[in-house]
């Protein structure tokens, strides 16, 4: 868990820092395209300003230079030999993990169903997030740190906790592919 932790957080922090860099270059020059700004369908710049961008009234980007450098801080202290620790500890990162699913899955469908365009850096803050959130809390469950009953469910389920990431990947290929199905006609073969 710890080397999964470090290497997800490490993945989100970089594409976060990324957009933040983005943002950056789009203050410095508003009708800049950026170098995520690929096609018709791929337009980090389009995302970017939106309303959905900045939810919380500043960048939604530095949400992400800030959050994902506590998966990365927990994977150390994993790595460091701490297995137990405090039950609330544990509970408390996994609402964190939580609330960032939330979050990505709310701007996934804003991005899809309502803005209408993609942004490859924030696609791939969700691929590291959804699993982030899957297999850590599937994990967490087997540990018992949510109750005995929770944590037979957690033990028989962390083999298998691969195919909730797959299906949530899943559901977002079908949506990209329903929104915007030129998508199919466009790839090089």
């Amino acid at each position: 868990m710890a080397v999964f932790l470090i290497v997800t957080g490490a993945v989100g922090l970089y594409a976060a820092f990324n957009l933040v860099l983005d943002e950056f270059a789009k203050f410095e020059n508003p009708t800049k395209a950026l170098s995520c700004d690929v096609s018709p369908f791929v337009n980090c710049s389009q995302v970017m300003t939106s309303w959905q961008g900045s939810l919380f009234g500043f960048p939604n980007p530095l949400l992400g230079v800030m959050g994902f450098v506590a998966p990365i801080a927990v994977g150390v202290v994993l790595l460091a030999g701490m297995r137990n620790g405090n039950r609330w500890f544990w509970i408390l990162f996994n609402a964190g993990v939580f609330l960032a699913w939330v979050f990505v899955t709310w701007l996934f469908t804003q991005t899809v169903w309502v803005i209408g365009y993609l942004c490859p850096w924030c696609m791939l803050v969700w691929s590291v997030t959804i699993p982030m959130f899957w297999i850590f809390t599937t994990w967490n469950a087997a540990q018992g740190r949510f109750g005995a009953g929770v944590q037979r469910v957690g033990r028989t389920l962390l083999p298998y906790s691969w195919a909730f990431v797959l299906a949530n990947y899943a559901v977002i290929v079908v949506c990209i592919l329903i929104v915007f199905p030129r998508v199919l006609t466009t790839l090089p073969i």
